[in-house]
């Protein structure tokens, strides 16, 4: 049965303070997890330590980070290596998030180094991929989100890739104004599935979680996470508000 998760990613926001307060506030908070259900807090990177220390006793709640380095060690300063987040136990990072490809302009290819490294340490990479609107205006969608994969996952074994969890960010529904559909983000996660049957097979796809990352809200996340093939949320904003979380970690199906 795949792993379904619900994925906070606080992206550059929040103090130290406010991080341990809304900690609190969520797990303080009533909810069950099946137990092929968990719950993911990505932390901006100071914040770490604490949150390992903080959720240590939590059952599938688990910690990662929003990026790492692509080399084991070095000097790249202000950098983040995979032996610091496994000297602090981090089980997960997220990688490829449309901001750290628009931004600090991370290609297929470096990606496809940084999955490498944390595959090697036993961390599970949360790989992102999805499109910006004039690719989906094009109707390219599909095209677009197969290369991602194929040139920064589709190197992997079999075994390898089931170790990854994908994120689908429809980036064109990201602050645009226009609003993916549980339908669109159903028939996008479709072709991903199929797209790495195709490339691997039926076993691997299907044992793969597809997350979801275009604006999840407790309003809408029933109905998207009952989608066949969405897994759960990568969940930005909504993540910053604890009743706002508890009700999406509640929606998994």
């Amino acid at each position: 049965m795949r792993k379904q998760i619900a994925a906070a990613n606080w992206k550059m926001n929040l103090t130290l303070q406010q991080g341990e307060q809304l900690l609190d506030d969520i797990i303080s908070q009533p909810h069950s997890l099946k137990e092929n259900q968990q719950v993911v807090f990505a932390i901006p990177a100071p914040y770490l330590a604490m949150a390992q220390q903080k959720l240590r006793n939590k059952e599938q709640v688990f910690v990662a980070a929003q990026n790492c380095h692509s080399k084991k060690s070095g000097a790249y300063t202000g950098e983040i290596s995979v032996d610091m987040l496994s000297s602090l136990g981090v089980h997960y990072v997220v990688l490829g998030h449309s901001e750290r490809r628009e931004y600090f302009n991370e290609s297929n290819a470096f990606l496809a180094e940084k999955v490498n490294i944390c595959l090697e340490n036993n961390i599970t990479p949360i790989f992102c991929c999805g499109e910006p609107l004039a690719v989906r205006e094009a109707g390219t969608q599909n095209e677009y989100v197969a290369l991602q994969l194929k040139e920064s996952l589709y190197h992997l074994t079999a075994d390898q890739l089931r170790k990854v969890v994908i994120a689908y960010e429809p980036i064109w529904a990201i602050g645009t104004g226009k609003t993916a559909s549980s339908a669109q983000a159903q028939e996008m996660h479709a072709f991903i599935r199929g797209n790495i049957a195709a490339a691997y097979n039926a076993e691997t796809a299907n044992a793969i979680s597809i997350l979801y990352g275009g604006s999840v809200k407790a309003a809408n996340a029933v109905e998207l996470f009952s989608q066949p093939d969405v897994d759960g949320g990568l969940v930005g904003g909504a993540s910053l508000v604890a009743d706002e979380f508890v009700a999406i970690i509640n929606a998994l199906q």
